[in-house]
């Protein structure tokens, strides 16, 4: 009777594990070849773009809005991308987050006087348009260089919690650079005359699951709330061993949101992180011993279970007058994807491939990044990424993904521009094509930080030369003869010339000229990186 019932329950399982099994291939038959009307296919086809935006931080000085991805079962793991703006003089207060973030430096905005100073110096002053024009065309590359060496060093200022020390770093445009997840850290753009723009993968691995990620401030006040404002007055006066009117003017202070104004005359009101920079460097470090208790040294066994986030106010209050540039902590260092050489070249654009044998923080989130950049109506060749997930965002230019399902229907077939963000799900087929109006340049995280190696399916170094035989043949149903002419037909590898399928020049009609004043005009908006 036993071995009865034990066969009933193994019979119920297997017809269980069969019923879902087949449902789910209907489901994905239907999501993949499904009869689809003309209504549901145009609103299917961008749905590998990320569009789901939630702006989380908005204040005078600054923003930062994220992308999310939910997941699904053809994610193999989730990411959320970030996009954060500050503006000159301003600091991302203190926190930790329970993601970990990789940050890349993406550009800087100059500000007017900046740029008319720029223009002066580089592009002689007594040209007529005329002139200016045929003079932009033959030294557009040497402006943009100069012009970018003139404001990219030290645009950006990170402080960072690491292994119990205060690690700071100066990063320019370019720079990656990896905060992990619970690790107190800082960001500050201290220029005077350029807004930061910074781009982020959010890694919600270690995460709480309160949203997109969930943010601790250490400093703060009535707006954002620190998180010691949780803790009863006569607690947090004990702990810090100063009077309960002094803990509350500190906890009640701060008004501004979580990214503020230092020393500048378009904050509302002087803010305490203000005020303490005004202060010359002893009279801040007097204050903050009485704020974090700095009156006795501890032993050294006290010293191991120190509160690390006073070393972290010590560094933006006490220390902001080192030599630019000056390494400080041993954290690892940044690395700037600009100054290396491409993985691969051609006369149609290059690539960059950054995995953790070159950036060795990239190992402990376990995320790539790369970069590539392709000129006007080119196209990187349909391939296929056997190790992860891939993330793009879009920084100049605009260009076409056509992204394929296993079964060989489209996925998705989208013209993207700048600020864009795209993903392709891992072993997916895809290819990224250049408008032929200019270049196209994107940057992106792929979810292994391993050597990526992906496999291409056209081109002189696909998989297609290396299948080559009579097998390749009768898979296509053609003469062995026939396949090899078609195979052998492009004498290019990974970036292609394709100007058949590139998206038109949107602005064809307009006289070079008429572009050229738009694009000097440009340069007043924003200084973009990846001119070749």
């Amino acid at each position: 009777m036993e071995n009865r019932a034990a066969h009933l329950l193994l019979l119920l399982v297997l017809c269980y594990g069969v019923t879902m099994a087949v449902g789910l291939y209907r489901e994905e038959k239907e999501d993949w070849r499904g009869d689809r009307d003309e209504t549901q296919i145009d609103r299917e086809e961008e749905w590998l773009l990320l569009k789901d935006s939630k702006r989380v931080v908005k204040t005078d000085a600054g923003a930062m809005s994220v992308l999310r991805n939910y997941g699904g079962r053809i994610i193999d793991r989730p990411m959320h991308i970030g996009f954060i703006t500050m503006e000159p003089r301003t600091l991302f207060v203190p926190q930790y987050i329970d993601s970990s973030l990789i940050l890349f430096i993406r550009t800087g905005k100059v500000d007017d006087e900046l740029l008319a100073e720029l223009m002066h110096k580089y592009l002689p002053h007594y040209l007529s348009s005329v002139e200016i024009y045929k003079h932009f065309l033959s030294t557009l590359q040497g402006f943009i260089t100069k012009l970018l060496k003139e404001i990219a060093l030290g645009e950006a200022k990170v402080g960072l919690i690491y292994e119990d020390e205060l690690a700071e770093r100066r990063l320019k445009i370019g720079d990656i650079y990896r905060i992990p997840a619970g690790s107190a850290f800082y960001l500050m753009n201290a220029e005077e005359g350029q807004r930061l723009h910074i781009i982020c993968s959010i890694d919600p691995s270690e995460s709480l699951g309160l949203g997109f990620f969930q943010s601790f401030y250490i400093g703060g006040g009535t707006y954002p709330p620190s998180i010691l404002a949780g803790f009863e007055l006569e607690t947090l006066s004990a702990a810090f061993n100063v009077t309960a009117d002094e803990v509350r003017e500190i906890m009640t202070r701060q008004q501004e949101g979580p990214i503020v104004f230092i020393g500048d005359s378009r904050a509302p009101r002087p803010s305490l992180w203000t005020k303490f920079l005004q202060l010359k460097e002893q009279d801040r470090l007097q204050h903050l011993k009485r704020v974090v208790k700095f009156q006795q040294q501890p032993s050294q066994g006290e010293e191991q279970r120190t509160w690390s986030w006073r070393k972290l106010l010590n560094s933006i209050f006490g220390q902001e007058n080192k030599k630019k540039g000056e390494k400080v902590g041993k954290s690892p260092d940044s690395y700037n994807i600009y100054d290396r050489r491409p993985d691969f070249r051609n006369n149609y654009g290059w690539s960059i491939a950054l995995d953790e044998s070159d950036y060795q923080p990239l190992k402990y989130s376990g995320i790539g990044v790369y970069l590539v950049n392709l000129t006007a109506g080119s196209m990187l060749a349909p391939h296929v990424n056997p190790t992860a997930t891939e993330y793009g965002i879009v920084l100049r230019g605009s260009g076409r993904i056509q992204i394929v399902f296993p079964n060989g229907t489209q996925a998705m077939d989208a013209t993207v521009k700048e600020g864009d963000v795209f993903w392709v799900p891992r072993y997916f087929p895809f290819c990224q094509i250049a408008a032929r109006s200019g270049p196209f340049e994107f940057f992106g995280f792929t979810t292994s930080a391993r050597e990526n190696r992906p496999q291409f399916l056209v081109g002189a170094n696909s998989i297609l030369q290396t299948l080559r035989s009579p097998e390749l043949a009768a898979a296509f149903g053609v003469s062995e003869d026939r396949i090899n002419r078609v195979i052998k037909a492009q004498r290019e590898a990974v970036i292609l010339p394709s100007a058949s399928a590139a998206p038109p020049d949107e602005e064809e009609g307009v006289t070079k000229f008429e572009r050229v004043q738009k694009v000097i005009k440009s340069f007043g908006n924003e200084v973009i990186m990846g001119f070749d």
